[in-house]
């Protein structure tokens, strides 16, 4: 007869580690790196965490908050150091944001959660920090640094949100295409602007539009007063 199987008590099971918001960040990384952003849910994390969602609202109010955190973690694979730039504070700032466009590049998905997220975490605010100082040596008044800041993010922010869109889309190429056909075929009479302003409306590569736009924005920066000490 075979015998009665001994009930294990509670006591002598492992306990579970204690819940953290670094743990259930890192939990979310992980699977996002793995599966995709659109993965990274309070159910998902809770099933991975062995626990149940409501434990995690202690420590992330709801998802854009985790994507937030998520991105947060990410930033700080950014370049922070410019040391590509050389000594010049405009090229570091160059490359400070190439690098973090690049990251956005690797995690497709992120770009566009990006483009609404607002993180808050260190990685975030050193980020910000390092912009800040690169952009206030051109001698700019802080109004225009401050507002700068917040233009350079969004613009590189927008280009790596477009990026993972096309990189996601089988028909992106074939939409460029197309697009690029009807811009070669138009009629000087109906359409002389267009005409005119061909073939530059579609030459250059991608990052060389990338450095004219970033140009553009530090020379508009650094040269255009704020509304408040423009009066």
């Amino acid at each position: 007869m075979r015998g009665r199987r001994e009930p294990i008590s509670r006591r002598e099971r492992p306990a579970k580690p204690a819940l953290s918001r670094r743990w259930i960040v890192d939990t979310a990384v992980r699977i996002m790196r793995e599966e995709g952003l659109e993965k990274v849910t309070m159910r998902r994390l809770a099933q991975e965490l062995d626990t149940g969602p409501a434990s995690l609202y202690v420590y992330v109010a709801n998802t854009a908050e985790l994507h937030a955190a998520v991105l947060d973690a990410l930033l700080g694979e950014v370049d922070l150091t410019g040391r590509d730039g050389g000594g010049d504070w405009r090229e570091q700032l160059r490359a400070v944001m190439t690098s973090y466009t690049l990251v956005l590049f690797k995690y497709p998905q992120l770009a566009r959660s990006a483009l609404v997220a607002r993180p808050s975490g260190e990685n975030y605010l050193r980020l910000v920090e390092r912009i800040l100082d690169l952009l206030a040596r051109s001698g700019a008044p802080r109004g225009q640094v401050a507002w700068g800041l917040d233009k350079l993010l969004q613009d590189a922010t927008a280009i790596a949100a477009e990026h993972s869109t096309h990189a996601l889309d089988p028909g992106s190429e074939d939409d460029w295409n197309a697009a690029v056909r009807a811009l070669r075929a138009v009629d000087e009479a109906t359409h002389p602007a267009i005409s005119a302003h061909m073939p530059d409306l579609i030459s250059g590569t991608a990052q060389d539009r990338m450095r004219w736009s970033f140009d553009v924005l530090v020379n508009g920066i650094t040269r255009t007063p704020t509304p408040a000490s423009a009066d």
